[in-house]
């Protein structure tokens, strides 16, 4: 285990977007979410000792914890890290300042993931952020003069908004990465209850000025909604997106770790909301056999404009043959221009990208038809 994922679920505001695991802060509430961190790391370092590569505090905000508090949560982590760890933590603009930053420095934290989502004041009160511009912008510069990689998250096709001017703004800022997404409508969000739905024509057209905007800027589309300069990849996301193993801790985090001796390829560990875990409820496991552990994996896989080497998936699942079921629909598509067949590897194209659903999805009708249901949970 090289990767390790925190979840804190502590949040000044409920974004009316948002169907993470968030919570208020309340008396006691984080003192008991500390605690129980500290018992889950001392059993998880125990099985899986690292060093690691990748540590990512997501949330909720973790920048809304104090000080103190943030002292207290690095301290529960005994793993060390390999010298060039990648730390992210992500951060509101509000919730950021020039102490706070050196605070973040302090503890060991090296890059940023923060969730502007946009420049512009309307859109930001119609998503329910608790920032404006301004604040997005003093944060964003004092970051990255602190010395931090700076990964800035945008919403786009938002009604009302100007999407060229958000992106070009984060284009000028200079940051590492920009993370450019569109909204999704979860159910049972106060945007899905009220009735609003995305504008596929306005997504589409955002999505095309991204490319435009941060490519010219210097920012390489390497995944589906993922802008990086050259070396400025978010390394703890591409260990997801290439199926590696990995660590969670907190509530409702997730972990995935490889079994050769397991009833499956690949364990799928979810922990439970804030009140069960915090009583010391354990994960919940699924064991992913051969089949669902391939389809998963092209999913991930193929987000990446480096795509996947499907000897490689073909050896971790057991599936000798892959490469010849897949022939046929991989030469489909390459037809269709939606993926390239190289020597080593199968890779999207910049259509694929764009269609992802279409280049993955005649794929997995093929493993169906090919290999029987796995049979394991």
């Amino acid at each position: 285990m090289r990767h390790l994922y925190l979840h804190v679920p502590f949040c000044p505001t409920l974004c009316p977007y948002c169907d993470f695991h968030v919570v208020r802060r309340s008396a006691g509430a984080v003192e008991a979410f500390l605690a129980r961190l500290e018992e889950e790391a001392a059993a998880l370092v125990a099985s899986h000792h690292g060093p690691l590569a990748t540590l990512y505090l997501g949330g909720g905000t973790p920048s809304y914890l104090r000080d103190r508090e943030l002292a207290r949560l690095f301290a529960a982590l005994p793993w060390s890290l390999e010298s060039d760890a990648e730390v992210t933590l992500e951060a509101n603009p509000g919730t950021l300042s020039p102490a706070r930053l050196e605070h973040l420095r302090a503890l060991g934290v090296n890059r940023l993931s923060l969730g502007v989502q946009s420049f512009q004041d309307p859109v930001l009160a119609r998503l329910g952020r608790a920032h404006g511009a301004a604040g997005a912008l003093e944060a964003v510069e004092e970051a990255l003069a602190a010395g931090f990689r700076v990964s800035l998250d945008l919403i786009l096709g938002l009604p009302e908004q100007n999407a060229r001017a958000d992106l070009e703004t984060a284009a000028a800022l200079g940051v590492g990465h920009v993370s450019a997404y569109t909204l999704q409508i979860e159910p049972g969000t106060p945007f899905a209850l009220a009735g609003l739905e995305p504008d596929p024509d306005r997504e589409a057209e955002a999505f095309a000025l991204a490319r435009t905007v941060l490519g010219d800027a210097g920012l390489e589309r390497y995944e589906v909604s993922n802008y990086a300069r050259p070396g400025e990849e978010a390394q703890h996301n591409l260990a997801y997106w290439r199926m590696a193993a990995w660590g969670g801790l907190g509530p409702a985090a997730s972990a995935h770790f490889y079994t050769p001796e397991g009833p499956g390829v690949t364990e799928r560990r979810t922990n439970p909301p804030l009140p069960r875990w915090a009583a010391g409820e354990p994960p919940a496991r699924e064991a992913i056999g051969p089949r669902e552990h391939v389809k998963e994996s092209l999913m991930m896989g193929l987000r990446l404009r480096e795509g996947v080497d499907l000897a490689v998936l073909a050896a971790r699942s057991g599936l000798a043959d892959l490469e010849q079921t897949l022939a046929p629909a991989v030469e489909r598509l390459a037809a269709d221009g939606l993926l390239e067949r190289t020597p080593a590897r199968l890779r999207p194209t910049e259509a694929g990208l764009d269609r992802l659903h279409a280049a993955v999805l005649p794929l997995w009708e093929a493993l169906e038809a090919a290999y029987p249901p796995d049979g394991v949970s």
